[in-house]
This record gives structure tokens, sequence and C-alpha cells, in this order.
């Protein structure tokens, strides 16, 4: 028998007449471009607020990325030699700050594992360790991989950094977990910012320094003894992050190094097209 009501097991249509209207005349959005446009009109008409719509926005872009799209190249990779000596390793950590490090064997092409920061400090408590006992396997993943399945893999697996290849299987760059999630909430701040009153300036080992970009460029030149000018007179500039950018023509990126007044200024970290932290040290006794 068939049922007198089919209608009862049908969802109920609950819009009103004007917003069938409105929904036939202004159809959704059917394209990426159109949806972001969508978010836009939220946040103007106070559906959603600023931070909501640009993480809105990232989850819709990182969609379409992938992770060659935002990888740390090969040239600015911060690499451990399993052949250094643990002096030369420790220096390097201590150096660089980063938590993770690569490890290769023979070329730099060759990576064998990756090392803890915190996994390196075993060796001074029981010298007798093999440092490769210490290593955690590597993760290698295409350029083509998309950051969705990235992200996805990284949590499953609780992993925070890959090695990424080309389609020549030649070592493209590395990727970490933060660099996926900044594509969604921007910069994550990390273990370089501090506060404002923390100071600016820190020692490190053999003569080199771990700068602010922000420090004033007067300060620079306190305490290193050294006169930094523009080579436009005409141009004035308070910081030395600023200086140092104008002088290199260009955004400055991680890695990358500049030589002014004896002194070589290599990128650590930046954040929002800015110099967050040089690493400072006598430019005849860093190589470029």
């Amino acid at each position: 028998m068939s049922d007198p009501n089919p209608a009862r097991f049908e969802r109920e249509d609950t819009r009103t007449f004007l917003q069938k209207v409105a929904e036939f005349i202004h159809p959704g959005p059917d394209s990426t471009a159109e949806l972001i446009e969508t978010l836009a009109e939220a946040e103007h008409n106070q559906l959603i607020g600023a931070d909501s719509r640009k993480m809105l926005e990232g989850v819709i872009r990182m969609a379409e990325m992938t992770a060659g799209d935002v990888l740390v190249p090969t040239t600015r990779m911060e690499l451990v030699n399993i052949e250094d000596p643990y002096d030369a390793m420790m220096h390097g950590v201590i150096d660089t700050a980063h938590s993770r490090f690569p490890v290769f064997e023979g070329e730099r092409e060759n990576i064998i594992g990756i090392l803890m920061a915190k996994d390196l400090l075993k060796l001074q408590r029981a010298p007798e360790l093999n440092i490769r006992a210490l290593l955690r396997p590597a993760v290698f993943v295409p350029e083509s991989k998309g950051l969705n399945d990235l992200l996805r893999d990284f949590q499953s697996n609780h992993n925070h950094l890959a090695i990424v290849i080309d389609e020549f299987g030649r070592v493209a760059g590395l990727i970490t977990i933060e660099d996926v999630l900044e594509q969604i909430v921007g910069e994550i701040e990390d273990e370089f910012d501090i506060d404002d009153d923390a100071g600016d300036i820190f020692g490190l080992a053999e003569r080199t320094y771990r700068v602010s970009g922000d420090t004033l460029i007067e300060r620079v030149e306190n305490t290193f003894g050294v006169t930094l000018d523009s080579t436009d007179p005409e141009d004035e500039f308070e910081t030395i992050g600023g200086l140092i950018a104008h002088e290199m023509g260009h955004v400055p990126r991680r890695g990358e190094h500049h030589v002014m007044a004896g002194l070589n200024f290599i990128v650590l970290h930046t954040k929002g097209g800015a110099v967050k932290w040089f690493k400072v040290s006598p430019a005849a006794e860093q190589p470029g």
C-alpha cells in the first residue's frame, strides 16, 4: 500500500518565497574567487570577523597548493653533517636555534635521517652513544603533494618535518608542519619571538651574535665598533633590518646574507616581510 503522504519523508523546505527568489537571482559561488568574495562580503556585513575571514581564505587557498609552493629550498636548508665532530654539531644547533635538522652523509643530497636538537644533548651525558642511533627516520614527499594531504599525514604520523623531492628524485627542499599551518593562520611565533624589552643583541659562540632586525642602527654601531652608512646618502634608516633590506635591494629571505662594514649579516628569521633576526659575525671569519 502506498504512503498517502510521501512528502513527510522529504526534508522540509523552510525557505521563504523571498529567499527562494533571492537565491534564484543570486546563486551561490561557483569558483574559489567568488567564494573568497563571499567571505569578504560576510565580513563587511559583520557576519564573521576579520581573523575568521583570513583563516577561511587560507583554508580555501591551501586546498590548491602543493609542497613545492611553500618549501624551504635546499640552498636555505640547515643541515648537519654526520661526519662532523660533536662540538661543530652543537655550535650549529645553537647558532640556528632550530629543533630539527636533516642529517646527510657524504653529499648533501644524501639525507640519512632527522636529528632532534634535544637528542644531541644526550651525547653530552653519554659520549659513548652513537649519533646514528639518535637519528629519526626522514620522511620524503614529492613536490606535487597537496598541502591538505600533507597536513593530514603530519597529524596522523606525529611528524613535523618532511624532505621534498622533485620530479627527478633530487632533494628540492624541506617543509614543516609550521609552514603548512601558516598558510591558514599566518606567521606563527616561535623561539625567535621575545618581548620587546627582553633584549636585542645576544652573544653566541665564537664571536657570533644574534641581532634583532628592530635593533637601532646606532646600537649596532656601538656594539660592534663600526659605522653603517647607506649607499644612498639621501636615505635614512632607524633599524638594522630596514638598512640591510635596502642594501640588498629586495625583501630578505631566510638564509641570505649581506656583508657590510666588515660584518656578515645572515638572515635567521623573517616575519611579515621583515627580518626578525640576523646572525652577525666578522665577515673574514664567516664563509659566504
